[in-house]
């Protein structure tokens, strides 16, 4: 037996006498390996494709991060969606590309020309004058406004731009009009006339149906500008509209809050929330009693007065918490919310603005967090609509319960704007005197029947005292 180099391997292998074959198939395995080879070439263009379209889209992305309209309006995450669909889906009329082909507001379609056209007669211009000027404007910025729905497929030459910017004049009129009709009807409401469908207003909100806050500046110009000087801004204009979409009791400010910075109506009514100056966050790291329980550890919940922002929280402890029955009783302020069918829209929108948006800091969600917290059962809700910090026009102290613990579900919360306020309460709950006070409540004020055994209790005690005292005596 030989021993030869093998020519198609790097090993060494026996010759065979009777026919000089290699002791193994080393030929089938380099032809094999062979066309691995090709294949393995065959992949690797196939590869550097790939690798050449992920290069163009992300050049293409970062030419959109460069421009300034970044994307706005889009889709509310599928976590947050899943929970309420109605709550992000318009259910009569469409804003934008979004949910056009929805079927259930194809009917209101031909309803929003009509408002177009009433629009239009308001002005004494010719009425293709100004739609000519309105379909120039969103002509020269129709990038930017494909860019705020993130439609970067969308920009190419091929694409339908007339139909597109047709849409977004209809709509832009249509919302300005309809804003006008809100702000006659409240004149008017004295008289007895009905406001505008409540439906429609709350459309206007949600965050997958709108179109951005510049554009519908352009059109205002084009259009309630030329026969109404003295309507001011955009924002002014709006503030009727944001009347109607304020959850809580206390008046919308629009003071300190500019176009530039506003991405749609739900962005400014979003502005209209935070606080005017930075304010200190914490991370979540602890849970807040109850409304319940805060009011039997002595806790009062009351209206907050002179709030600096709409949703401010304030707590006030005595200095002495063993007094505080007579002397400088703890109290949480709190606005007052409006808990009606609506409520739950549009918070679930503001909540999935701030997560989505890279803009915004997380002020309503840290409400909708500090609520949850304080509301557990039907009691809480009570207690809160007692406190008169609460306004419950839902059927039922459940259903608000319900609303309020459900809003927070498959929300991430980062940042709490309530820490410092929230801890105070805690620490304060936590003591001696509170704990005793709450003690005493859940034991024998509980109910009216405790309460009562407690005082005929208290009576034959007394009695039982007073007989013994005499009958001492007359021994």
């Amino acid at each position: 037996m030989l021993l030869i180099l093998c020519p198609y391997c790097p090993y060494i292998h026996s010759l065979l006498p009777f026919d000089l074959g290699l002791t193994h198939n080393c030929r089938e395995e380099r032809t094999f390996t062979m066309e691995n080879i090709d294949l393995e070439l065959g992949d690797a263009g196939v590869i550097q494709k790939s690798v050449q379209g992920v290069s163009d889209r992300l050049k293409l992305h970062e030419n959109n991060n460069a421009n300034q309209f970044s994307p706005s309006i889009y889709m509310a995450p599928r976590t947050l969606r899943d929970l309420s669909t109605s709550s992000f889906s318009p259910r009569e009329v469409s804003i934008g590309p979004l949910h056009r082909e929805d079927e259930n507001v194809q009917a209101f379609e031909w309803q929003k020309e009509s408002y177009v056209i009433k629009l239009m007669s308001r002005i004494d211009s010719p009425q293709e004058d100004i739609l000519n000027s309105s379909m120039q404007k969103v002509y020269d910025s129709m990038e930017q406004i494909k860019a705020c729905y993130g439609y970067t497929q969308m920009m190419t030459p091929d694409h339908d731009n007339i139909k597109f910017a047709e849409r977004m004049v209809m709509d832009a009129c249509f919302i300005l009009e309809f804003t006008l009709q809100i702000s006659e009807s409240q004149v008017e409401s004295y008289r007895g006339n009905m406001l505008p469908d409540q439906t429609i207003i709350y459309d206007l909100v949600l965050l997958e149906n709108q179109i951005p806050f510049f554009i519908l500046n352009e059109i205002y110009q084009c259009t309630v500008l030329k026969f109404k000087q003295d309507a001011g801004s955009l924002i002014d204009f709006i503030r009727p509209l944001l009347n109607l979409l304020n959850i809580f009791k206390d008046n919308i400010k629009t003071t300190n809050i500019s176009i530039g910075n506003t991405d749609h109506i739900l962005s400014l009514l979003h502005q209209c929330y935070k606080p005017q100056g930075p304010i200190r966050s914490t991370f979540l790291t602890s849970t807040m009693p109850s409304a319940l329980d805060l009011d039997n550890a002595g806790v009062h919940l009351k209206p907050i007065r002179n709030p600096t922002w709409l949703m401010e929280m304030e707590v006030k402890l005595p200095w002495f918490p063993c007094f505080s029955w007579c002397w400088g009783k703890p109290t949480l302020r709190m606005p007052v919310l409006y808990v009606h069918d609506f409520t739950e829209l549009v918070l679930r929108n503001l909540i999935a603005y701030e997560h989505r948006s890279s803009q915004t800091h997380n002020y309503i969600t840290s409400y909708a967090y500090a609520m949850d917290m304080l509301v557990n059962t039907q009691q809480d809700v009570a207690k809160l609509v007692d406190s008169r910090v609460l306004v419950n026009s839902m059927g039922s102290n459940e259903e608000a319960t319900k609303m309020i613990n459900n809003i927070c579900k498959e929300v991430a919360q980062v940042h709490f704007f309530y820490g410092e306020n929230f801890e105070k309460l805690n620490k304060y709950c936590r003591g001696y005197w509170p704990e005793k006070m709450a003690w005493l409540k859940t034991t024998y004020f509980s109910s009216p029947w405790s309460l009562i055994a407690l005082g005929v209790g208290t009576i034959l005690f007394v009695l039982t005292v007073v007989q013994t005292i005499y009958t001492i005596k007359s021994t």
